[in-house]
């Protein structure tokens, strides 16, 4: 069971939604949590309702000279927790660039930012603590998820291989896998979205999940657990299943 007391969790995203509860629970399990995101009186604001030490660090994943600023101000951590993340719901018919680069560039090139500034001394220390949040709509290609599910697809692909590579080594590096949570970014859904999930709720999982030794977490379990199912369909009947929103 991993400990958190006393150690420092770098959280990306952290300043509303599901990265908020998460800093919640890390602070109440004694960890000195450090809160980053664009929104620097959102980050105040998040800081005063921890239950133990934290502090705002404002960044923006979209710039590398945002992320080395942001850790020269932090200094070494014990874990990071990416949560950073745009989404804007999109068929094919309503394409937009601007907003598929955006999805892009912060889900996905953010992922890749981060870790090419953390990881350097996360292996010459050989220890630490990464935890990604992916998303189910990385599995399969989904309708009205252009731009978003392309860019889950890359952070979930990303994270394994790291996970791959940095098994048996002192770096711990865990995939989280949400469906539906109710925070702003699924408040743009005009479709039903099953088993949808409080932040609270939703971070207990992942929190739970930071405490295990395992590699990847999906929930809900039943309504992921057609995801991970579905991977193996054919397309025309898995199509056919999800229809169109």
């Amino acid at each position: 069971m991993r400990q958190f007391v006393g150690k420092r969790y770098w959280l990306i995203g952290g300043s509303e939604g599901l990265g908020l509860a998460l800093a919640k629970k890390l602070s109440g399990a004694g960890a000195k949590v450090i809160l980053s995101g664009r929104d620097e009186e959102r980050l105040k604001v998040a800081v005063a309702e921890m239950p133990g030490h934290a502090e705002a660090v404002p960044v923006d994943v979209q710039s590398d000279e945002s992320i080395r600023t942001a850790l020269e101000t932090i200094g070494e951590v014990d874990g990071i927790v990416f949560n950073a993340g745009v989404y804007w719901p999109m068929t094919a018919q309503e394409w937009d660039r601007k907003a598929i680069d955006a999805m892009l560039d912060t889900n996905l090139m953010g992922l890749v930012r981060l870790v090419s500034a953390v990881l350097p001394g996360m292996i010459a220390r050989d220890r630490g603590h990464l935890v990604v949040t992916g998303s189910i709509a990385g599995f399969r290609g989904l309708p009205g998820a252009i731009g978003y599910a392309a860019s889950k697809a890359g952070v979930v692909g990303l994270t394994e291989s790291l996970y791959a590579d940095l098994r048996g080594t002192g770096i711990d590096v865990q995939l989280v896998n949400p469906g539906f949570v109710n925070t702003r970014m699924t408040a743009k859904n005009k479709f039903r979205m099953p088993f949808i999930m409080e932040p609270d709720a939703a971070a207990r999982h992942i929190f739970e999940h930071m405490c295990s030794d395992n590699f990847r977490l999906n929930f809900p379990a039943p309504f992921s657990s057609f995801f991970r199912f579905a991977q193996l369909l054919p397309d025309g009947l898995f199509f056919r299943l999800v229809g169109q929103r």
